[in-house]
């Protein structure tokens, strides 16, 4: 038997879900004759499936992210039973939290018996991240548009993989400056009668995403000393409107800025600090 091949869709739940409701008999065949009514009637979108590569830097990326959050929260839990007795580990990177964590419980058996099984499973832990971050590096050297995203001040291998991955495709996206709205980064609006109200940001689309355009935007306001016209537009909109508001602004602007590097294949074009006419 031939099989059809049908196009993937995307029902709009509201259209389907009222549709569907209108029958007096729920069934699975009235279900598909008023899903194939729905259909016929245009209320669908076509939904553009990613190909196996992205779905692959996606699954590393989902995996790093995970294992750094364990880290994190096993890091806490030893802060919080050390603090319970008064002991502070304090701000520790590295290595740093492993010799102040052993410095602490030394002369201590019984604390000792409880904060060494996690900190050998934070260091099986840290190692796997090392693990990961250099498979990470080495398909952002072999990814020649990646390198081209790196150029970009704040974007790092980890934020041009998410980025490549979740795009996946940027002729998908008739404008750059819709990439913004698809990273939930645009600010939510309700218009009615006299009503017209503008909220926070939408945060619909791909939080991870979303997590590190804004990482790389706080890099490039509070670390990156080269000067460019997007880091002097950050800093007037910081001035007048605050440094939180100003990270996810230019958050947004980096994701338009770089589809638009995709598409024309080029690098990111640096400024000088006279050009922007901005003050020393």
């Amino acid at each position: 038997m031939r099989k059809l091949e049908l196009p993937v869709l995307c029902i709009d739940a509201r259209h389907a879900k009222a549709a569907l409701k209108m029958q007096i008999n729920k069934s699975d065949r009235n279900d598909a004759v008023g899903i194939a009514r729905i259909m016929q009637c245009g209320w669908y979108k076509e939904v553009r499936v990613k190909d196996l590569d992205s779905h692959a830097i996606k699954a590393l990326l989902v995996s790093r992210a995970l294992l750094v959050k364990i880290k994190r929260d096993v890091e806490n839990q030893i802060r919080g039973l050390l603090k319970n007795l008064g002991l502070v580990i304090g701000r520790a990177k590295m290595n740093v939290f492993l010799l102040r964590a052993l410095q602490l419980t030394e002369g201590r058996p019984e604390l000792a018996a409880a904060v060494a099984p996690l900190l050998k499973a934070r260091e099986a832990i840290e190692q796997q991240i090392e693990d990961l971050d250099r498979k990470v590096l080495r398909l952002a050297r072999n990814n020649a548009q990646v390198r081209r995203f790196m150029t970009a001040p704040g974007v790092g291998p980890i934020t041009a993989l998410c980025y490549l991955a979740t795009i996946d495709d940027p002729t998908r996206f008739k404008k750059s400056s819709s990439v913004g709205a698809y990273a939930g980064l645009t600010a939510r609006r309700y218009v009615s009668g006299e009503v017209d109200w503008t909220g926070r940001i939408s945060k619909c689309g791909d939080k991870m995403l979303r997590t590190y355009l804004y990482e790389a935007a706080n890099v490039l306001l509070t670390r990156i000393a080269k000067w460019s016209a997007l880091k002097a537009w950050g800093i007037r909109l910081a001035k007048r409107s605050g440094l939180r508001k100003a990270k996810v602004a230019v958050a947004r602007k980096l994701a338009v800025i770089l589809h638009r590097m995709w598409i024309e294949g080029t690098e990111f074009r640096w400024s000088s600090k006279e050009a922007t006419n901005q003050p020393a």
